[in-house]
């Protein structure tokens, strides 16, 4: 807990690897399954250390930045959790951390949390689920089972106007599923979104093991990778299972993060994968492979965000590490966020935020000096902190000045004073910010 800001109690990470040659950006998580009173998303630096932490009793997931508006943007989900997927909303705030949109789910249904992506069309493409009741027997489940019909929409961002939903049933045969008929089945589990180059989708679903191009016109099928029914041939290494995070690039590539479980298969081991998909040719070949030299098996959750100088940032879902590779294979960063924490996706991006208010200060008298603790929770631009002393607001002096030390720095002054305020410098010297008036 920091003296400054007690009602901040996200832990930081524990970094095990950080070597030169990581890209540049923040890591932003929203940690999933927190105990109570340390919930919401976190945005850290590369030595773990928080930069803003955002308390929350909902679940908080897709943390990261988007653009909104021709501008960078936080954007998230928050709800709770039923039946492995979110029952909530979504979040954009902008560099002041002010929540300045609220998006929902359209025609009755809630927001799940499994997708959310703002598009330069304006518009934002999110996963929901229907309960449903379907016939089963013909892959041996009863006459009138239960199913979650999984869905997807595309929702103007001005109006809220849903243009596009989509849902499994009607698409995906219940005999593509590799998950167990059970209660409340859920067959698919859609668990990502993505504009491939030609405006079309690339849907992800977990339980077919199986990316789908979907017409988004027509919502027609237009191939599917992996899964029972590929239309690609596979190239050795290739094939996937309960995967997560699909994402295209130029080229060709696509990423996945590559659970392998659960129930576990192919040895257990999860992965980051880097596959070449020749949509002329209906080939898929692996390139690259990353694994955790633990090595990790992650049974739900997992993402993998392909930086703009080559490397891989990982994030192991169930598993409560985050990981980045060079292109290569090099750990160049490996940390953990406590043992009771997981995460959805985790991201490193750039990230230039002004931080709202003023800066949090508390004194703690120690014997014949003051500690005086000092934060500023989202700022990024202070390097420095100057103390300034005395006994009335008109004749304070600097008295301390110390390099700024994680989320919250300690400055140890020096006699007694009764009036106290902190600067924050920037690193070319100007005053960027400054505490309130402090009484001691």
């Amino acid at each position: 807990m920091f003296h400054s800001r007690p009602d901040l109690r996200i832990p930081t990470f524990a970094v095990d690897v950080n070597k030169p040659g990581t890209a540049p950006g923040l890591i932003f998580v929203g940690p999933y399954g927190a105990p109570k009173g340390q919930a919401g998303a976190i945005i850290a630096d590369s030595s773990g250390q928080a930069v803003w932490e955002y308390p929350s009793d909902l679940e908080i997931d897709n943390f990261g930045v988007q653009t909104y508006q021709g501008r960078p943007a936080l954007a998230w989900w928050q709800g709770k959790i039923a039946y492995s997927h979110g029952v909530g909303s979504y979040v954009i705030a902008n560099d002041s951390y002010e929540q300045i949109a609220h998006v929902q789910a359209g025609n009755g249904l809630s927001g799940d949390l499994h997708e959310f992506l703002l598009t330069s069309r304006g518009t934002a493409l999110l996963t929901c689920y229907r309960i449903t009741h379907v016939d089963l027997r013909s892959v041996g489940g009863s006459r009138n089972g239960a199913v979650q019909d999984a869905c997807f929409q595309e929702v103007d961002l001005a109006s809220g106007r849903v243009l596009l939903e989509w849902h499994s049933l009607g698409h995906i045969a219940l005999a593509e599923s590799y998950w167990p008929v059970g209660e409340l089945w859920d067959y698919v589990h859609l668990n990502s979104i993505d504009v491939d180059v030609d405006g079309n989708l690339l849907v992800s679903s977990r339980n077919t093991h199986t990316v789908y191009k979907v017409d988004r016109r027509s919502g027609e099928i237009i191939w599917r990778l992996g899964g029972k029914h590929s239309d690609f041939a596979m190239g050795a290494g290739a094939t996937f299972a309960w995967q997560h995070d699909v994402r295209i690039h130029p080229g060709g590539t696509m990423t996945i993060f590559d659970n392998e479980g659960s129930p576990f298969v192919a040895g257990g081991q999860s992965r980051a994968i880097v596959l070449a998909v020749d949509q002329r040719r209906m080939t898929a070949d692996l390139r690259h492979e990353y694994r955790h030299p633990s090595p990790l098996a992650a049974s739900s959750k997992g993402s993998v965000q392909l930086l703009p100088n080559g490397n891989v940032f990982v994030g192991w879902g169930a598993e409560p590490f985050i990981s980045e590779f060079s292109p290569s294979g090099d750990l160049l960063f490996d940390a953990r966020l406590g043992d009771s924490y997981i995460f959805y996706r985790a991201f490193r991006m750039p990230w230039t935020p002004n931080a709202p208010g003023t800066p949090a200060v508390v004194t703690e008298r120690s014997g014949a000096n003051s500690n005086v603790y000092v934060s500023w929770n989202g700022d990024t631009r202070v390097t420095r902190w100057t103390a300034l002393a005395g006994t009335s607001p008109t004749n304070l002096a600097p008295v301390e000045t110390v390099p700024r030390t994680g989320f919250e720095t300690v400055i140890r002054v020096p006699g007694k004073f009764t009036r106290l305020r902190v600067r924050g410098i920037d690193a070319t010297g100007a005053t960027v910010t400054t505490t309130a008036l402090l009484t001691t």
